[in-house]
């Protein structure tokens, strides 16, 4: 039996998940995709920009709200919680497919045809938050903390073998060499994997969703080491110290397992992990500490319905794409006349973005005010 944890409000906690959010969706949807200021574009392949850090902590943050959910579902039966687990990730996964193939149609040169189901991509954001939920907490329910944690380093190492030993020589983590390329063709139809590299390749994959799973573990051991700790500067200055380890490691395994987000490497979790425990060590510091909150509650909408206004957000983008005013789309002509029209190419397309990020918080802002929170 884990030690009780004292009731607590972690506003900090919050507000890094809505930050991880709004983020998500403006990295989403910039006016053009051929005008993005570098820190708002993931790394082409080996690398890290501020974009890749996005993903990565929201599964950090899935993981501290587990360190609050889990606790109350121990009080149930071991069926009750799978069957929770089970119907949760289920749902989320389900929504992520048809998110991929809304609206069901696209425009073709002779109008609109209805699109080939069979086709569409399987996995993606929402796909890989669902498995990564799955597998997080069906470890953490059965192994618990500490173990959960020795899972952990074994996922990580684990991966970086079969990387090494199934991937191609002599680049065994190129983009047309990599084991996670190779599995994901074993496994799915070449119609079904995302081509947005050039070839078929998932960077959503199936293989790399399990080390996509140990920031989930991350974020758990994090949020429970918060609620134990609580908001006080010796918990801040023990996050700082846990990041720049985590930092440090893992840019010397970056020498011989490269920090790369499409193949969810084993330096690639150590390196967002460590930049989201700093993150959060600033944030409870700010907030907690400090009370310095005012500027943090434009989050707070996110934070109170984060998939839903992520799925509403990625349903806009789709029907901005397909509805046409003359003869264009609807994003394009919005982006031209209203944007385009009097700022140079990168502020315009930031314009975009931020502009589309500020419709999604007036939709959380009017969900929270209401009192509305859609969770799956």
């Amino acid at each position: 039996m884990e030690k009780s944890l004292p009731p607590q409000r972690y506003y900090a906690l919050d507000i890094l998940r809505g930050m991880t959010i709004a983020l998500m969706i403006m990295v989403n949807n910039p006016g053009s995709w051929s005008s993005i200021y570098p820190p708002l574009k993931h790394a082409a392949w080996h690398g890290f920009t501020p974009t890749d850090w996005v993903f990565p902590s929201f599964l950090f943050v899935v993981g501290t709200a587990m360190s609050f959910s889990m606790r109350k579902y121990e009080q149930l039966g071991n069926s009750a919680i799978l069957k929770k687990i089970f119907k949760r990730a289920g749902a989320i996964f389900l929504i992520g497919l048809l998110l991929n193939a809304f609206p069901f149609i696209y425009r073709t040169d002779g109008g609109i045809a209805f699109k080939n189901l069979a086709d569409i991509r399987i996995m993606g954001v929402l796909q890989r938050i669902a498995l990564c939920y799955l597998f997080g907490a069906l470890i953490i329910h059965y192994l618990k903390l500490k173990k959960s944690v020795i899972v952990g380093v074994f996922i990580l190492l684990a991966y970086w073998a079969i990387m090494y030993f199934f991937g191609s020589s002599p680049l065994p983590f190129s983009l047309e060499n990599n084991a996670a390329l190779k599995f994901d063709n074993l496994i799915f139809r070449n119609e079904n994997i995302y081509k947005g590299f050039g070839i078929s390749f998932d960077p959503e994959g199936l293989l790399s969703t399990l080390t996509a799973t140990v920031n989930v573990i991350a974020g758990y051991v994090a949020g429970i080491f918060v609620q134990k700790s609580g908001n006080n500067i010796k918990t801040v200055l023990k996050l700082i110290a846990a990041s720049l380890t985590l930092i440090v490691v893992s840019l010397i395994w970056d020498i011989y397992f490269p920090i790369n987000k499409p193949i969810w490497t084993s330096s690639f979790v150590l390196y967002s992990t460590g930049w989201t425990l700093m993150v959060l060590a600033i944030l409870i510091y700010t907030i907690e500490l400090l009370n310095f909150k005012k500027w943090a509650y434009f989050f707070e909408p996110f934070g109170k319905n984060p998939l839903f206004i992520y799925v509403v957000s990625g349903l806009v983008a789709n029907l901005l794409a397909l509805i046409y005013v003359n003869t264009v789309p609807l994003k394009s002509w919005l982006y031209a006349n209203f944007y385009l029209s009097w700022m140079e190419d990168l502020n315009a397309s930031l314009g975009f973005a931020v502009s589309f990020i500020a419709m999604m918080w007036l939709l959380g802002y009017v969900l929270d005010k209401k009192k509305i929170y859609i969770k799956v």
